[in-house]
């Protein structure tokens, strides 16, 4: 039987997305499964870690149609201090763009990265939407698809799915403008000013 080491990348791990994808995948799972977040200063304590599970599963964000730093160096010390066996590698990666595609840069990323390094690239889960997808009534479309995320890895039968949520274009912008509308105003942004650059300045 498998176990799985999952590896939360995303700059805002402890009260992230990718947390919340995390918790699902271990809550589907029949198999064992271990939670870290990836920070600073603990790659190598990460990098012996993988070498006690068959499978590792890097949860992240897409970031400018790449890895998000913190994921980038952590890849630069698990190939100075690879673990004596290695893992499987499976990712689960969610973009804010409607199209679970706009990940594939990133993904492409990853596969060079185990190529090089001779690991196996297992299964992958890109989420279009995955900024807001579980706070919306197309829950179980990321559910659904984490679910079979699960499955692929435990049975070994490793597979690329897509998943986002089912609307047009036009109505994606709609919801996505009243979502960031009201994001903004917990911490008392308003529409205009995330319209322009003024919100950057200290």
């Amino acid at each position: 039987m498998g176990t799985t080491l999952i590896l939360n990348g995303s700059p805002r791990a402890p009260r992230s997305n990718s947390k919340l994808y995390s918790g699902l995948f271990r809550h589907y799972a029949r198999n064992h499964t271990d939670y870290r977040d990836i920070t600073r200063t603990n790659h190598s304590e990460l990098c012996r870690a993988m070498g006690q599970h068959t499978d590792t599963l890097l949860v992240f964000p897409l970031y400018a149609d790449s890895l998000p730093v913190g994921v980038l160096d952590f890849l630069k010390a698990l190939e100075a201090d690879p673990p004596h066996t290695k893992p499987v590698i499976s990712v689960l990666i969610n973009c804010g763009f409607l199209e679970a595609s706009q990940n594939e840069t990133a993904i492409r990323i990853i596969g060079a990265f185990c190529r090089r390094n001779g690991y196996r690239l297992g299964s992958i889960l890109m989420l279009g939407s995955g900024e807001a997808i579980l706070r919306t009534p197309f829950r179980y479309v990321a559910v659904r698809a984490i679910r079979r995320l699960v499955r692929s890895i435990e049975k070994r039968d490793y597979r690329t799915v897509r998943a986002t949520m089912p609307i047009g274009k036009r109505l994606f912008r709609i919801v996505a403008d009243i979502y960031w509308t009201n994001y903004g105003k917990r911490f008392g942004v308003s529409k205009e000013q995330m319209r322009t650059m003024d919100i950057e300045k200290p």
